[in-house]
């Protein structure tokens, strides 16, 4: 029999371990799931006999050492910053590890060591990163093999509303992933290179800066430029490409208002804000406008931020509830704390809501002379508020690569991503029949 740890049961776990726990009488496998706390939704596949839900403080050394140490694979869940406390103790007990985040350099850093003791650490195998990588690089490796070249390569990927959802939300958007990801998404300096320059965004113009996209049967979306893109120069060997940006998708409007956040200061994480319990949503945004006792908070944001008091944006902001005089219900916070806070209200999905995953790429390449493209995508809507959209394009990802660990069919050692046909093809073969399929359409 052999031994499954899944650290962390959060919201885009439910998918991964119900994939698992359907799995595991026809290979042997027990499954153990460690958190602090259960929902009660995680809680039932206790009911199960072969999973055993133990509550569990991973922060403490010998006590994670044991639960790793019991285990032949392990997958971790938590916030990527725990992800090293594993890897770790993954290295030191030689069992293999899974994870759904982005690989930081500390992590890269043990791939040597990793490979020379026999283990495979998969990282990036969710959804973003994860299924774009094994999407693109799929039609990439093909172009290849056909000595093409390519000389553009787009990708934007969305965690939106269901289009089916009936109630009324000028966002056309709520929380699908860590709100805190959401409020903080694009700090720092945007990297991308388009038509052989490379260009940057800084942080305070990246919202005003948005591609308008179409995708047939599902309308019109804008992507705004996602994080460094260059570093996938190297990754996906595309050094001498003429375009390569990695967006987000939003519906079109999203970006002009979440804007408004950015130039007031709200989404700064670096200070403690005063005066936040006993602070309403309305002075939470009086706080970064001038001193006038005479106008309105409505009236100085319109003029600050040169916005019509009846326009879209004024819109949005009311909806939210942010010229509210509630409570916002924190004792203390940093401006972006707040922000998420008072956003998480009108932003949680209802029960009666889905939500949708949206992905899609665009390849141009030379073929005879003459400029081809294709356009690669896919849509996913989610069922329920467990299974979402989110949950079943994190999860499965790395449901899949750790039962294709545990069959001794991945040769690859080392601390890896899903670029290598060994990975992506038996992966994306097994979300196609599961109905996650990525269709690829020839434009040009």
């Amino acid at each position: 029999m052999k031994k499954v740890l899944i650290i962390g049961a959060g919201r885009s776990s439910y998918n991964l371990i119900s994939y698992l726990v359907e799995n595991a009488s026809t290979n042997d496998w027990q499954i153990k799931i460690v958190d602090q706390v259960f929902s009660e939704d995680i809680s039932k596949f206790g009911a199960s006999d072969r999973v055993v839900l133990e509550n569990g403080d991973i922060m403490d050394v010998n006590e994670r050492g044991e639960l790793i140490e019991q285990s032949d694979i392990v997958i971790s869940m938590l916030p990527a910053t725990l992800h090293m406390l594993v890897a770790r103790d993954c290295l030191r007990y030689k069992k293999n590890l899974v994870t759904a985040s982005y690989v930081s350099d500390e992590m890269r850093s043990l791939s040597e060591e990793v490979e020379r003791n026999g283990l495979i650490f998969v990282n990036e195998c969710g959804l973003d990163p994860g299924i774009d990588h094994m999407s693109a690089m799929k039609v990439i490796n093909e172009l290849r093999e056909k000595s093409l070249e390519l000389t553009a390569f787009e990708t934007f990927t969305g965690g939106l509303l269901a289009p089916n959802n009936s109630k009324y939300n000028p966002w056309e958007y709520k929380f699908t992933w860590n709100p805190r990801n959401v409020v903080l998404a694009g700090t720092g300096v945007v990297k991308f290179m388009q038509e052989g320059k490379f260009k940057f965004i800084p942080y305070h113009k990246l919202f005003r800066r948005t591609e308008p996209i179409f995708i047939e049967g599902y309308g019109q979306f804008e992507g705004y430029a996602n994080r460094d893109s260059l570093k996938y120069l190297d990754i996906y060997g595309l050094r001498g490409i003429n375009t390569l940006y990695r967006g987000t998708l939003r519906r079109p409007g999203y970006s002009k208002t979440w804007d408004i956040f950015v130039q007031l200061g709200a989404t700064d994480d670096t200070y403690q804000m005063e005066g936040v319990s006993g602070m309403t949503h309305r002075e939470f945004l009086n706080s970064f406008l001038s001193y006038n006792p005479n106008d309105s908070v409505e009236l100085k944001l319109a003029h600050y931020m040169s916005l019509d008091l009846d326009g879209p944006e004024m819109a949005r902001l009311k909806w939210s509830g942010f010229f509210d005089h509630d409570l916002v219900g924190l004792k203390a916070g940093t401006p972006a704390q707040v922000l998420e806070h008072i956003l998480k209200k009108k932003w949680t999905l209802d029960p009666s809501e889905q939500d949708m995953i949206v992905m899609w790429h665009k390849f141009n390449y030379i073929e005879n002379g003459k400029n081809r493209e294709i356009h690669s995508r896919f849509v996913v809507q989610g069922e329920d508020q467990l299974n979402t959209a989110m949950s079943k394009t994190v999860g499965l990802p790395v449901a899949i690569v750790t039962k294709l660990i545990l069959q001794d069919k991945i040769n690859l050692r080392g601390v890896r991503i899903p670029i290598y046909p060994e990975l992506y093809n038996p992966i994306l073969e097994e979300l196609k029949e599961m109905g996650i399929d990525i269709k690829e359409v020839q434009v040009k």
